[in-house]
């Protein structure tokens, strides 16, 4: 257990397929979407909420409504690098600590819809204290206690947590973001088998410094019967332990409110019962648990987006340049009309994932991940025109320009906020990795050993043989179909696109194919390729969800086309980034790309950097700032990547 060499890329591989779910037990939309079906019927009409639910739900979310806007002050919470004692109290008060924990055990039982629509309110007003709930409910103690904890635990935990009593994840760690089979935390059990004790450290532990609760991953000893060779456990643990210590307290670009740390693990006894579901079984429970953790980040990205359009319509419309308003000009209204287009896009996936995610009938963990990476990535071009839009006003602190008495559109506030969604909870580049293993499941299950240079000849000759029956029968199937007119003519306007998505699908499964065979088992290297072949499959995704978005819109009121045009519009804009997804599929510099790249790392191009004054610590390559994985931020964004590695 002490040791600490790197490890090897078959053993990070090891760890990562043994945490995976490898069976789907429920039909998934993106899976089917992938292997090239259109399985509309999934999804349309669209799942609604429980009644009942949400007329308890609305009590709440006007009362978490009139809490945000007499206490929650962004703007000061963002300088003052705090979110107060005070409001953490009254949002517990108001039960938003246990929006999703059953009522049994103190909580309101709410669903997945409605905890999204408040964590919306919420980080409308402040993303920082967004993250307090978030991070507490997502991924903390909550989700996976109530997931795989036994009833002993859950009678113990989640009455105090659905109180309030802060919960946090500790996971990263120096050497390990995407990477977790490097955890040098440890947990051995005691000589009499009554507790584990504890060692290590955890980095960017979100809530951890104000944390009550914490579910804790570390290395457990092999044993016979725990699958992995690495084995990776969880713990909930307590902050007022002997040896739990916070070793230092985080700041970063932006969320200047969040509490995030550098927790020490020191002989920390952590008794036999706080084991989480089992041993070996962490990262597993991590993967699922981000299954429907990962939806909350879309809805506070979508809550952005939102305060985005508000706050450059008024001013587009309000500012007067050239003879007229800024939003009469091209090059704004663009900007403008794009940021409308994709906010209705991503509201309607918001909506539809969480609906999906309570009707209990799917397996989202695609369109979970596809939420997250497309969300994230729209969102930051979203808030980077609204500040273009806003010019210098865009620019400034909104402490200033209320000062000026100007209205203070907190902007610059939210383009640092913003810039660590396309990192945590799964960096974009993660994200495509994981959906890509998961979108070429059925096909490893079909040739993996045919394309895997390490599977004995005679597995690969019996592959060989499996695949071309199955794909003597599947390949065919990806060119039929009917997807023309008049099919799908109750979306009436709208029809043409999901015409487009019937096709548009088969042609995806038909590439990921092509793909398989022109790479074999390099394809798991060619992460551009698969990153352009995922980035396809979810604006199909995105474009299903808005016509089916609009649909029930329109159900609802008749009268009412605005949706149709809002979904006709990011569609359009949909079909233009997956052409050209398509054209560079395999006609790219990628090859030289990535060449050059290894040049650079060798230092090739150093006189490239000549002419700047390097800064006091620039020689401190080998320190833990510089040599932390790229991959994840706070903690909860780093499970994300355990499944990602060996796509093929």
């Amino acid at each position: 257990m002490s040791d600490n060499r790197f490890a090897t890329e078959d053993e990070s591989r090891a760890v990562a397929e043994a945490a995976r779910e490898e069976q789907w037990k429920q039909r998934s939309f993106m899976k089917e979407l992938f292997a090239g079906s259109l399985s509309l019927s999934l999804i349309h009409p669209h799942p609604e909420p429980d009644a009942e639910e949400q007329t308890r739900a609305a009590d709440f979310l006007a009362r978490l409504e009139t809490f945000a806007n007499e206490h929650i002050d962004g703007d000061a919470f963002d300088q003052e690098g705090w979110v107060p004692d005070a409001v953490l109290e009254g949002l517990a008060e108001l039960g938003a600590f246990g929006i999703k924990i059953p009522q049994q055990y103190g909580g309101l039982a709410l669903s997945q819809v409605s905890y999204n629509r408040a964590l919306a309110i919420v980080s409308s007003r402040c993303a920082s204290t967004g993250a307090f709930l978030s991070a507490h409910q997502s991924i903390g103690v909550p989700t996976p206690l109530v997931l795989f904890g036994t009833e002993e635990q859950k009678q113990k935990y989640l009455p105090r947590l659905a109180k309030g009593a802060l919960s946090a994840f500790a996971l990263t760690e120096a050497e390990v973001g995407s990477d977790p089979a490097n955890m040098s935390t440890v947990a051995e059990l005691s000589e009499d088998g009554s507790h584990y004790v504890l060692n290590g450290e955890k980095l960017w532990t979100t809530n951890g410094p104000r944390a009550d609760l914490m579910v804790v991953m570390a290395r457990t000893p092999p044993r016979e019967g725990v699958k992995s060779k690495r084995p990776i456990s969880a713990f909930i643990v307590e902050r007022d332990w002997e040896g739990v210590e916070v070793g230092h307290i985080c700041r970063f670009m932006g969320l200047h409110g969040i509490s995030n740390g550098v927790m020490h693990f020191r002989n920390v006894k952590v008794p036999k019962e706080n084991l989480l579901w089992g041993e070996g079984l962490g990262l597993k429970l991590a993967l699922i648990t981000l299954n429907t953790g990962r939806l909350a980040l879309p809805a506070f990205c979508t809550a952005g987006a939102k305060t985005c359009v508000e706050v450059s319509r008024k001013w587009a419309a309000e500012r007067v340049q050239w003879g007229a308003p800024v939003g009469k000009h091209d090059a704004v209204a663009q900007m403008l009309g794009r940021m409308t287009a994709d906010t209705f896009a991503m509201d309607a996936v918001v909506e539809l994932t969480a609906a999906m995610s309570d009707a209990k009938r799917f397996d989202i963990r695609l369109e979970a991940a596809a939420g997250k990476l497309w969300h994230s990535e729209k969102a930051w071009v979203l808030v980077n025109d609204a500040l273009q839009i806003r010019g210098g006003r865009g620019y400034e602190t909104a402490a200033s320009l209320k000062a000026r008495g100007e209205m203070p559109a907190p902007l610059e506030r939210m383009v640092r906020d913003m810039r660590i969604n396309l990192i945590f909870e799964g960096s974009s580049e993660i994200m495509r990795l994981f959906i890509a293993r998961e979108a070429v499941d059925r096909h490893l299950a079909v040739a993996g050993d045919m394309v895997n240079p390490r599977a004995p000849m005679g597995r690969r000759i019996a592959a060989a043989l499996k695949a071309g029956v199955f794909y003597a029968g599947w390949y065919p199937t990806r060119w039929l179909g009917w997807g023309r007119w008049p099919r799908y003519g109750e979306f009436g306007p709208l029809a043409g696109h999901l015409r487009y998505v019937d096709r548009t699908a088969r042609r995806l499964a038909r590439s990921l194919f092509y793909a398989m065979v022109r790479f074999g088992p390099g394809l798991e290297k060619r992460q551009a390729v698969l990153g352009r072949l995922v980035d396809i499959g979810s604006e199909l995704f995105v474009m299903t969800a808005c016509c089916v978005s609009a649909a029930r819109r329109t159900r609802q009121d008749p009268a009412d086309l605005t949706a149709h045009e809002l979904a006709d519009h990011a569609c359009r804009l949909a079909r233009l980034r997956i052409r050209g997804h398509f054209r560079e599929l395999f006609r790219n510099e990628d090859s030289r790309t990535y060449r050059l790249a290894q040049r650079t790392l060798e230092g090739r191009y150093a006189w490239l950097e000549n002419g700047n004054v390097s800064g006091p610590d620039s020689s401190t390559a080998g320190d833990d700032s510089s040599s932390a994985p790229a991959e994840g931020m706070f903690d909860q964004s780093t499970t994300s990547g355990a499944s990602a590695a060996g796509v093929a």
